[in-house]
């Protein structure tokens, strides 16, 4: 991929290879948090420059946050990037609100932005549909300029992200663009997104249709990163599957999405097609085919749970790791923020 993402962007040249994402600290990483955004984070790393942020800025545009409870997350996602292969002395691991070059790109990105924009934005709709938006965070609904700021603030050329956030990178370019445009600068990149994998949006054990969630009632419904290897195991030989046998071809999975995402599960933690694993258990039911899936998830993931146990155990450790990420964060982002506030015409005194 080194290669393929270095030839994205030949008009941007002169920008630095840069990878950017970004997590929530809501509680409870899943399965998909790992297969859809933390394993490709540590798969990038080496390739190039990369930066992981736990956005806690965003986690309270939604809803009011338990201050005590809002800390604990923000560790218990640091102890999950760290256990699931992300390296602090490969990558930056920080979190937003220690870095204040976000917010305050953020504000020029508010006066870039168009409100018609932000109106078009699938999630805002999809966060206020049914209830009244006007008493929504206005938070909420310019949380995308702020995503735009947490990416641009780094120059970032790549960010890995499901098929559901793209659009929020199609708004950074946007933003890029106007900006550029407006002060007759080639200052900003137009940040790319990277999507592929064959497992970059995990869904419900228990209702193909829907996107695995820590919001589901139903705890069956997802692997936690937290769960143990009697409790992986188990979860995956209950899943919901159906009554016919696996075929020999992923056409053969198109109207059956239970199928369809043990399949992609199972090939994403193998690090397989899934042509490759359809050829070892086309014919075979799921009688044989959830003991196997479950063997290799318990294989993968329980140590994983049992290296965020013994991080959490230490949440001084965090708290440095996260500390001294933050500042080599800021040291990147300083500079570009300064230049920002030189290109619109602030007046910046020189610490």
């Amino acid at each position: 991929m080194a290669e393929a993402v270095q030839t994205l962007h030949p008009g941007h040249a002169k920008f630095t290879p840069r990878v950017f994402s970004g997590i929530q600290p809501s509680g409870g990483l899943t399965l998909g948090n790992y297969l859809g955004a933390l394993k490709r984070f540590a798969e990038m790393q080496g390739r190039m420059e990369t930066i992981y942020c736990l956005v806690d800025l965003h986690a309270i545009t939604d809803k009011w946050q338990d201050p005590e409870r809002l800390r604990q997350q923000t560790r218990e996602a640091a102890a999950g990037f760290m256990a699931a292969g992300i390296d602090p002395a490969s990558s930056i691991l920080f979190n937003q609100s220690q870095v204040a070059a976000h917010a305050e790109l953020a504000w020029i990105f508010n006066c870039v932005a168009r409100m018609g924009w932000m109106n078009r934005m699938t999630q805002w709709k999809d966060k206020t549909a049914g209830k009244n938006a006007e008493n929504s965070s206005l938070g909420l609904f310019a949380y995308p300029a702020l995503m735009a700021a947490d990416i641009l603030v780094y120059h970032a050329t790549h960010v890995p992200v499901g098929e559901d956030q793209k659009q929020h990178v199609e708004l950074t370019r946007d933003i890029a663009a106007k900006f550029n445009h407006d002060y007759k600068q080639d200052f900003f990149p137009l940040t790319e997104p990277v999507i592929e994998g064959t497992a970059t949006r995990v869904m419900s054990l228990r209702d193909g249709s829907k996107k695995m969630s820590k919001s589901d009632p139903s705890d069956q419904s997802r692997i936690n990163l937290t769960d143990d290897a009697d409790t992986i195991a188990s979860k995956f030989r209950k899943a919901r599957t159906d009554a016919e046998l696996l075929p020999d071809t992923p056409e053969g999975l198109k109207d059956r999405p239970e199928a369809r995402n043990l399949v992609n599960i199972f090939a994403a933690l193998a690090d397989r097609t899934v042509e490759e694993v359809l050829a070892d258990y086309a014919g075979k039911g799921f009688g044989t085919f959830k003991p196997a899936l479950a063997e290799l998830a318990v294989e993968k993931l329980s140590p994983i749970s049992a290296e965020m146990t013994r991080l959490m155990s230490d949440p001084a450790e965090i708290d440095r790791i996260l500390g001294q990420g933050a500042d080599k964060a800021a040291a990147i982002a300083q500079p570009i923020l300064d230049r920002t506030f030189d290109i619109v015409g602030m007046l910046r005194s020189r610490r």
